[in-house]
Order: C-alpha cells, then structure tokens, then sequence
C-alpha cells in the first residue's frame, strides 16, 4: 500500500461557527506537522445549492467581487491564523469538485477540511457527505454540533495518525442517502 505523503492541507473557507472549527483543525494540523495551509474561497458559494450569484455579473461586476471576496477573506483568516506565516489562499471560480481535483493534482493539498454545517448541507451541489465519500482525497469534515467532532472518508480514515485523530472520537462519513443522527464512533473494520 502506497503511504500518502502530506506538505500542504486544504481548507475551503466558509463563515460560519462549523467553518471556524475547521480552520482551526486545518491550521492546528499545519502547525504541528509544519506543513502549508492553502484556503480556498469561491466566487459561487458551494455551501449554497445552485448558487448563481456570480454567474451573471459584468467583467466589472466580477473584478469588483473578487476583490471584495479576497478583502474580506483575508482579513478574516490571517488574524485566525496568528503567527503562522505558511498560509495561502486561493479563488476557486468553479464550484464543482473539479477546480479542487485540479489544485489537488497541483499538490495544493493531500487533505482536504470542510466545515459540516448541518447535516442536510450541501457542497458542490450534492450532500456533503456524498461530496467526501466520492473525493479522492482524504476529506475532514468538522461539526456540526461540537468543534472536536469529527467525520473521515476512506482515504481519511487511513491515515488518521496522520491526521493526529487517532486517540479522538470519529466517525466514517456516512453517505446521505443512510445518513443519521449521530451516534456511537464507528470504525472502518
């Protein structure tokens, strides 16, 4: 089996209490493996099902939103991130899984942290836990109820030493066809 070798962790930026939760895992998991922190932010919200607010702008529309977005996502982020200088951050102008595909083959990230909003959210426009089981990466997902609750797709869940969760309670993501409430850990066999 082929060990997966981490440099960078992915974030995809969303405010809100799960999103903060999620940053601070991503940001407490560069820090402690000394790795870079890449936050992506989107133009349309992949949170929001169908999201069209950025579809129909003008150019200048469109520059002027980006700028806005960046402002304020920065701001946001960097007094988050404290001291710790291997922070990036990146637009996302696609909402699909492909634009993060592409920064994942672009080594932007080996890992992936989301913020679990709900558990009817959305990401993509698909359920969440759909979104994760299918990505190809590991993917974290943080929340809903509890900053230390956590939610591990397959890739995750196989390295999640790694991922420094494995004296911590976790949960595999559960598709959202049989999604439930939580419950009691349970662990890949």
């Amino acid at each position: 089996m082929t060990m997966i070798s981490l440099e960078a962790v992915g974030f995809c930026a969303h405010y809100s209490e799960q999103g903060d939760w999620a940053f601070q895992y991503a940001l407490g998991l560069a820090q402690q493996l000394s790795l870079s922190l890449n936050v992506f932010h989107f133009l349309s919200d992949p949170y929001v099902s169908n999201d069209q607010s950025a579809v129909s702008l003008t150019d200048e529309e469109r520059n002027r939103l980006i700028i806005e977005r960046e402002k304020k996502m920065r701001l946001y982020y960097d007094s988050r991130a404290g001291d710790y200088l291997n922070v990036g951050f990146r637009l996302c102008e696609d909402t699909e899984w492909i634009e993060l595909h592409k920064c994942l083959m672009k080594k932007e990230f080996q890992v992936l942290v989301l913020g679990y909003t709900s558990h009817e959210a959305q990401f993509a426009g698909k359920p969440i836990q759909d979104f994760c089981n299918a990505f190809v990466s590991p993917v974290v997902l943080v929340g809903p109820e509890r900053s230390n609750q956590y939610r591990l797709n397959k890739p995750a869940a196989l390295i999640v030493d790694k991922l420094g969760l494995s004296t911590l309670h976790w949960e595999p993501v559960t598709p959202a066809a049989h999604a439930v409430q939580p419950g009691p850990s349970q662990l890949f066999a």
